[in-house]
């Protein structure tokens, strides 16, 4: 039940657009299921295990259709379940390659389910899971690059890196966490509250499944969606044992598959619910496989966290019994899953709620710098991939256009310079020296170096507010280098709440939504600067109004930054040979 693009659509994707047809990503892959009570659970709903095995099907065809061999799941990032889905609905799953790295890529999932009789559809969850191309000898081979056609995937594109990087520092972000944060160590049991507390090894599950061929994929090696979906068995009978009620399940924290399994491995499957909260709990599960019954040495195969819910007649969510962990290693997963359920409601405060309902000065913390760091570059990273940019005046080479969304009023400039992009971006990042050129800036003080990459500032502004106070903000400044040819230098700048700058009644505290720079190499010797502002509604009245004198002030502040690049590029390149 896949659909399939003829052979000649993987060279050629316009194909068929010639005959009036509507342009289709090559590496999308479409599955649609009927939802049938085999697929189902006691309660008459789909399976999460079977959807998990669905969802890995297409994601891997997608994959192997981009790379032309035999890929395998590497990891599945976190999935948010948003609805059930009943007996006699359809599931929709569609799976597209966002970008492809050296050997790995990134596909992007969404699920939907529609009612055949009213014809509505609804979405389930989207997924984000990384697969690597098996060349010959089971060696990882070089994929092709991607090229991005339309907005949404040029977007993707760009904002896959930021993925990546974000997916390899959550383990150091977890450490970072119980480092230095104030995670509770103890139970429920330590502050006097024994009645209602379970001892966590009541919950543990152990079960083997024996591999056998219809659970192998068709490379021979253990189906990934077979083993996810053992996993999510396991996991909801632990958390059945500490409720003693049927759990539904509602997100999964990264599948990450560590090594293969082959046809006649034995898989053994541990469950134990790490940690429960008001009205949910979280349950790890980990997979070991071993070829003999009576092998010792096992190996790790695959890991990931469950949280589960209990639901009334109502569907809202049930009181929890609390969990008593086990001395030593319990109370270390007890600790961590603490971490982990702060590190997934920052993420998805931050990352998954739409701009407009999150108040632009998040505070900065230890634990959700990573997440910041992201939002701050992936907001700027889908503010270039518009399409809908108007040219709205230009003078002497330096052009402005503007993007009308919603209500909101976006502005980019950009000239092009004889600079070498590395120098303009080490020279753009550093808001220290913008007082230089940009006459809006009083000064700007680095209040803190998160890391390599990422400066928060306290800046003064020489503009006056109504109160005829002058303006200040904090600025989170994020910076990337490219991730691969074509990308652009990327210098982000969004608002931040610190607790060591609060607002100071001598000045008007202000907020900047996403802004930023765009730095392209174009030739040996010139680079295109883009300058990208996201105005917010406060800002917009005077904009419209004042167009034309919009467009001077950028003109005269972009000619100033040119003479300051120029200027000071001599001086940074000294100052990168040194490094």
């Amino acid at each position: 039940m896949t659909s399939a693009l003829p052979a000649g659509a993987l060279a050629d994707p316009t194909l068929g657009m010639e005959r009036g047809e509507q342009y289709r990503n090559p590496t999308e892959v479409q599955m649609s299921q009927l939802v049938l009570p085999c697929h189902t659970n006691h309660c008459g709903e789909l399976s999460i295990g079977q959807l998990l095995k669905w969802i890995d099907t297409t994601a891997c065809l997608s994959a192997e259709r981009h790379a032309g061999c035999p890929c395998v799941t590497a990891s599945v990032d976190d999935i948010y379940f948003e609805h059930t889905i009943s007996v006699g609905q359809v599931v929709n799953i569609k799976a597209k390659v966002n970008r492809a790295f050296n050997s790995s890529m990134e596909v992007g999932i969404q699920v939907s389910y529609e009612d055949l009789c009213s014809g509505k559809q609804w979405i389930v969850c989207k997924a984000y899971a990384t697969f690597v191309a098996q060349g010959k000898a089971t060696g990882k081979m070089k994929l092709k690059p991607l090229a991005p056609q339309t907005e949404e995937e040029k977007m993707e594109y760009s904002i896959a890196a930021e993925r990546r990087r974000m997916r390899l520092a959550h383990t150091d972000t977890l450490k970072d966490l119980l480092t230095h944060s104030t995670i509770s160590q103890s139970c429920a049991c330590e502050n006097g509250d024994c009645n209602t507390v379970v001892p966590a090894e009541k919950t543990r599950v152990e079960s083997v499944e024996l591999v056998l061929p219809p659970h192998a994929n068709h490379q021979g090696n253990t189906f990934g969606g077979q083993i996810m979906a053992w996993m999510e068995n396991v996991a909801t009978i632990a958390a059945s044992r500490l409720c003693h009620a049927h759990p539904s399940l509602k997100t999964i924290e990264m599948f990450h598959f560590r090594g293969p399994s082959q046809v006649g491995d034995r898989l053994l499957l541990k469950a134990i619910v790490n940690n429960s909260f008001k009205n949910s709990m979280e349950v790890g599960v980990c997979v070991e496989a071993y070829r003999q019954e009576m092998e010792v040495s096992r190996r790790h195969i695959n890991s990931a966290f469950m949280t589960f819910v209990v639901l009334d007649q109502e569907g809202q969510p049930s009181a929890i019994p609390m969990v008593k962990p086990e001395a030593g290693d319990g109370e270390r997963r007890y600790r961590e899953a603490s971490a982990r359920k702060k590190i997934r409601l920052d993420r998805k405060y931050i990352i998954s709620c739409e701009q407009t309902k999150v108040p632009l000065s998040v505070p900065w913390d230890q634990s959700n710098k990573v997440y910041l760091s992201y939002n701050n570059v992936s907001a700027l990273k889908t503010l270039v991939a518009k399409t809908s940019w108007v040219l709205a005046t230009e003078i002497d080479k330096v052009r402005m256009y503007t993007l009308e969304e919603d209500k909101y009023l976006s502005f980019r400039i950009e000239m092009t310079l004889c600079i070498d992009a590395t120098q303009a971006f080490f020279l753009l990042s550093d808001l220290r020296q913008r007082h230089e050129w940009d006459r809006h800036y009083a000064s700007a003080e680095l209040v803190q170096q998160v890391d390599e990459d990422d400066m928060i500032y306290h800046v003064l502004s020489q503009t006056v507010s109504q109160e005829n106070k002058p303006q200040d903000f904090v600025i989170l400044a994020s910076r990337r280098k490219p991730c691969d040819e074509g990308d652009p230098y990327v210098v982000a700048f969004r608002s931040v709440t610190l607790p060591s700058r609060p607002p100071n009644p001598e000045y008007s505290r202000r907020e900047t939504m996403c802004s930023g720079f765009c730095i392209w190499q174009e030739t040996a010797e010139l680079t295109k600067v883009s300058y990208y502002n996201q105005a917010a509604p406060g800002y917009l009245a005077y904009v419209t109004t004042n167009i034309a004198g919009l467009s001077s002030d950028f003109y005269v502040t972009f000619k100033a930054c040119e003479r300051f690049l120029q200027k000071n590029k001599d001086e940074i390149t000294v100052g990168l040979q040194n490094l």
